[in-house]
């Protein structure tokens, strides 16, 4: 989860409410805190963000700023606002949810790619936590304040999530997902030939400096700005310009997938917000050109899906797990795939 996502508080003596709590990287550089918050809020224009300091709701470190303001390392900021946040305001909609699993204490769900997992800026409705509320009588919150919500995976990720159903189930289910105990596989398909057919990604992940909507990997003298990170990968099949990897989660930072296969060289296929909706490896041939266009249309996101997910159960003690079939855009982009790749080979 990430550490700054908006959270309710109790109205201030000032009659506002926080919506965004952020400490700056230690190593940030002077910016000014208009561009900083563009850069942080995703679909945050600089006008809004102006507007805001002008009205005397952007502080930092306890007091009012202008939009001029330089923001500095481990300067506290929070934007903070009359009413309360919109991702807080939880009204429950009548969505179908794809349980996989349900009894007393949990549920474990099936999330297809395109709905947000919890309301956030820009996504206020639509969300499974909408759902969830709508179908399921009180949830219990999580440590920032979500019902049900053990752990999440990205907007156009697809694939399992475990929901808890009682605070005995929330605080058991968290402490695995915490201890690492729990098992997570995910099955991406990467740009460019992964040589090794196995491997450890290791590396401390946290907010890109210039991109604040994406993660990156810090090692060395800068891990401090980062949580540490492990992913396990294993090639499942060799496609061409592409490959088709199974990965396994030690830790659960966000996009902890998408930033550790960056890393190596091997960013998601489609991933836009980390440059794979770009033709990364292959040919310069229009046909080719054609072909990868093509898998972007069938294939609109990221290609990755959390395929498998166990855990033990809180009351029963005894270890589950469970497994979900291929999305059908993933299976018939890897299909395509291995039509083009064997045409390669021939």
């Amino acid at each position: 989860m990430d550490d700054n996502t908006p959270k309710l508080v109790e109205q201030s003596e000032d009659g506002l409410y926080e919506h965004y709590s952020i400490t700056a990287d230690k190593g940030q550089k002077p910016l000014r805190i208009d561009k900083y918050l563009m850069n942080f809020i995703e679909n945050a224009t600089r006008t809004k963000i102006q507007a805001a300091a002008k009205g005397g709701n952007i502080h930092v470190n306890g007091e009012p700023v202008k939009s001029n303001y330089k923001v500095k390392g481990e300067d506290e900021i929070k934007v903070l606002f009359e009413h309360p946040p919109f991702e807080n305001l939880l009204v429950g909609e009548d969505m179908p949810i794809d349980i996989v699993y349900e009894d007393d204490d949990l549920l474990v769900v099936n999330k297809q790619a395109g709905i947000v997992v919890h309301p956030g800026h820009g996504n206020y409705s639509g969300t499974l936590i909408n759902a969830l509320i709508y179908h399921f009588d009180n949830l219990p919150n999580n440590s920032s304040d979500r019902p049900g919500l053990v752990h999440r995976i990205d907007k156009d990720t697809s694939g399992l999530l475990v929901v808890a159903k009682t605070e005995h189930a929330m605080a058991h289910l968290s402490a695995q997902f915490k201890a690492k105990t729990s098992e997570r596989e995910y099955v991406a398909i990467v740009w460019g030939n992964v040589e090794e057919d196995e491997g450890t990604i290791e590396g401390h992940i946290g907010r890109h400096p210039k991109n604040r909507l994406q993660n990156t990997v810090f090692f060395g003298d800068e891990e401090d700005k980062g949580k540490p990170a492990v992913t396990h990968f294993k090639v499942l099949e060799r496609l061409g310009y592409v490959t088709l990897v199974s990965c396994k989660l030690e830790t659960g930072r966000t996009h902890q997938i998408r930033v550790h296969m960056k890393h190596i060289g091997h960013t998601l296929f489609n991933d836009e917000r980390y440059g794979g909706e770009r033709i990364l490896k292959g040919t310069t041939f229009t046909k080719y050109k054609q072909f990868v266009d093509n898998c972007f249309k069938i294939l609109p996101r990221q290609a990755l899906h959390a395929k498998t997910l166990g855990f033990v159960h809180p009351t029963t003690n005894k270890f589950m797990s469970f497994n979900t079939d291929m999305p059908e855009d993933m299976a018939i982009c890897i299909d395509k795939w291995k039509h083009y790749s064997k045409h390669l080979t021939e």
